[in-house]
């Protein structure tokens, strides 16, 4: 272990697993505060893709630090077979863990799609794609506050780069523009944010199929619909919000901006004076 960090750091117990690494709980003297801690096992990263993973998620962490809805990173140790990660500690549920137990009402969706939006605005401001948005990588701190994390499949789009290429994302939240092959830019956030918002309200995904490859189908069909049985509560100005996140058409689908601006969000998800077209 690199001494630096076993000098300012006492791990404590396993809180996580992911492929290349473990998520330790770990106690600072200085700071006298629990912190959390992604132990990366470098010898483990077997191609240039992995390898560039592992670098590119610190340097956005640190560039899009402190914003109140991602995970900050307070501190980076590296040693020749290992790569250590602090982070602020969430203990609490992912909103996977939420989502599979209850379906949520309009104002408890809203208060997490607009802290999931605020994050992701935040985000395409500084020029930075997540790519990879889905309930599991979303935390809550002791307050209940909303951490995005995970950001080994982001991506720069500013400058003279103002397009993306390459399949990354989850089966069910990925947007249709990234399977189909062609070029994307950051609206792929929102897409991914919208089928949580579908997911929160009526308890199943917008797009799916017996299997991956029918559920990839599904969303290249992009035939978005809401189910009587399932939407039968859901107010008009929710669905409205919904049909312009998952447009399939990317220059009519809302930016981050635009989803933060809409009344149903504004209004904390209450009811809203938007109609129902169906």
């Amino acid at each position: 272990m690199c001494e630096n960090f076993k000098r300012d750091y006492q791990i404590c117990d396993e809180i996580g697993r992911g492929r290349f690494g473990v998520v330790f709980r770990c106690f600072s003297v200085t700071a006298n505060d629990f912190f959390a801690v992604k132990s990366i096992d470098k010898r483990l990263l077997l191609d240039s893709t992995d390898r560039e993973c592992l670098e590119k998620e610190p340097k956005i962490l640190q560039i899009l630090s402190p914003q109140p809805n991602i995970l900050q990173i307070y501190d980076l140790y590296e040693s020749e077979t290992h790569l250590w990660i602090v982070t602020e500690l969430c203990e609490s549920s992912t909103l996977y863990d939420r989502i599979t137990l209850k379906i949520f009402t309009e104002s408890e969706a809203a208060s997490v799609i607009s802290q999931l939006v605020e994050a992701i605005a935040h985000c395409h401001r500084h020029g930075i794609a997540h790519r990879d948005i889905k309930p599991d990588n979303i935390l809550f701190d002791s307050r209940n506050r909303l951490k995005l994390c995970d950001f080994g499949s982001a991506e720069w789009f500013s400058g003279e780069k103002r397009s993306m290429r390459g399949v990354v994302g989850t089966p069910y939240y990925v947007a249709p523009e990234v399977l189909s092959g062609r070029e994307y830019n950051e609206k792929v956030d929102v897409w991914s944010a919208g089928v949580i918002l579908y997911i929160m309200l009526g308890g199943v995904p917008p797009f799916y199929g017996e299997n991956v490859e029918e559920t990839f189908e599904a969303v290249l069909r992009a035939n978005l619909r809401f189910p009587f049985r399932a939407f039968r509560s859901v107010s008009p100005a929710a669905k409205d919000l919904i049909r312009k996140m998952l447009c399939k058409d990317v220059s009519r689908r809302f930016s981050a901006e635009q989803v933060l601006s809409h009344p149903w969000v504004v209004c904390g998800g209450m009811t809203s004076p938007v109609t129902d077209p169906t």
